[in-house]
């Protein structure tokens, strides 16, 4: 059986960036942050506080979207200055650098298997690239106005992408044909993600409103007007339970996407909140803001341990299907969850939540779609965890990750060789890049070569016809 969620916390912030931050991402080791901003820079945040954070400039206008690639060892952006760059997140901060389209780059997302990027564009048009040589593989051309969004599925099978004409588009991306579009009739949707299934997707709309859309049956599964600002972003959480959402109503919201509730509304930042990501576990997210702050908080939702996991992971996807599509839920207080943060200082490494002060309120929503009536309301007084806190929660996982464990326990790949051979993936990522660097350089000596050669000539045709005259 499983227990309640318990609230979540807030366990580090940061402050380095000097304008709005606009994106965040956590690697698959929660190791590091990486996030952008209209500062058209690039930071990576150390989760180890003698660690300083990198400041990656190569951008010339703002940075839009960031995204860790599966393994975690390449960084990609996407700016307004129409580019797209690939980083290596450490201290010498190469990249490489290639022009993605002819417009702002609002969105860059890695395949599943890390093999491709998609991006989206002002340009109105999707791309295909290959992470190696960043070569162009296909354009997906439908949206008749801004794309701000897109993303590959679970599978890599599918592209979900999101347009200020608005409708949320559906792609095969090998037949690369759009097939289903989806119609936001009161706003656009800023954001879009795929559920952990990729059976469903959820959009973050301009008119203040979450939706949750099956795109087997095409039928919208479930909507939430919880928030009362725009919704500029949203995540599943890895084990498809939880939505999270974030407002330019200064709140985060966490969706009970099983009940079909709102959980809790997090305070935190002083103004938008741009931004939010769950850890690929679902231990921890991140949050990024228009106060120029990241904070890092963490979830202790799903205590469930053992089998309870997939159970639950089974019982989401069913529950989704179930619900209502006219389901709305409704927030029976505006404030469930406060955190009254005091002003960090200018440090790259962050403080933890018990340095900077921070004091929280929280309390539990019970309101359930179609049942506003019937509300629980509880008051919690809690501080931020602890950083030195060893205590852990277990999460529900897919069943294949169960399967995976029981491999290792029956005589499979032991876990030794596993974390071995993720090392090597993440090395063959890091030659890659190198190699792509090196090809960057070359290309430019080989021109420079032949510019020479060029002008050797002009000069040699010059002379000559001095010595005729």
């Amino acid at each position: 059986m499983t227990s309640a969620p318990s609230d979540p916390t807030l366990e580090r912030h940061f402050k380095g960036h000097r304008d709005t931050v606009t994106t965040v991402d956590l690697s698959c080791n929660m190791k590091q942050i990486a996030t952008g901003s209209m500062d058209s820079c690039v930071m990576i945040w150390n989760m180890k506080p003698q660690m300083r954070a990198y400041r990656f400039d190569g951008h010339k206008d703002a940075v839009l979207s960031v995204q860790f690639s599966p393994s975690g060892h390449l960084v990609a952006s996407a700016s307004r200055d129409k580019t797209v760059r690939l980083w290596v997140p450490s201290m010498k901060a190469e990249s490489t650098s290639f022009k993605a389209h002819t417009a702002t780059v609002r969105s860059v997302n890695f395949s599943g298997d890390g093999q491709n990027l998609v991006t989206a564009s002002d340009d109105k048009t999707i791309k295909v690239w290959t992470v190696h040589r960043q070569k162009f593989l296909f354009s997906l051309n439908q949206h008749i106005n801004w794309v701000r969004c897109a993303k590959f599925s679970p599978d890599d099978r599918l592209i979900v992408s999101s347009s200020d004409d608005k409708t949320i588009k559906l792609w095969d991306k090998n037949s690369r044909e759009c097939i289903h579009s989806f119609y936001e009739h009161a706003g656009y949707a800023n954001h879009v993600d795929f559920h952990p299934s990729g059976t469903c997707i959820a959009a973050a709309s301009t008119d203040n409103s979450v939706k949750v859309w099956d795109i087997r049956s095409h039928k919208m599964l479930q909507h939430y007007q919880v928030h009362s600002g725009v919704v500029n972003s949203l995540f599943f959480h890895p084990a498809g339970n939880f939505l999270i959402t974030a407002s330019s109503d200064s709140t985060m919201k966490i969706l009970d996407l099983v009940e079909g509730k709102l959980l809790y509304t997090l305070h935190g930042h002083q103004g938008p909140v741009n931004c939010v990501a769950f850890s690929r576990t679902g231990e921890h997210f991140a949050s990024g803001g228009s106060d120029e702050q990241v904070m890092v908080w963490k979830s202790n939702f799903d205590c469930a341990e053992g089998n309870d996991g997939v159970r639950l992971q089974h019982k989401t996807a069913f529950s989704l299907q179930a619900l209502p599509a006219s389901s709305t839920a409704h927030p029976s207080h505006p404030s469930v969850l406060r955190s009254q943060a005091s002003e960090p200082t200018e440090h790259f490494t962050g403080q933890d939540s018990h340095t900077a002060a921070h004091t929280q309120s929280a309390s539990r929503s019970g309101s359930h779609s179609k049942a506003s009536q019937s509300h629980t309301h509880r008051h919690l007084s809690t501080s931020s965890s602890s950083t030195h806190q060893t205590q852990t929660r277990g999460l529900p996982q897919h069943s294949s990750q169960v399967q995976a464990q029981s491999q290792f326990s029956d005589g499979g790949v032991p876990p030794g060789l596993a974390s071995t051979l993720e090392h090597i993936i993440g090395q063959l990522d890091i030659l890659t890049q190198t190699v792509s660097i090196l090809e960057q350089r070359l290309t430019l000596t080989e021109d420079k070569l032949k510019e020479c050669l060029e002008n050797q000539m002009e000069i040699g045709l010059h002379l000559q016809r001095r010595e005729e005259a």
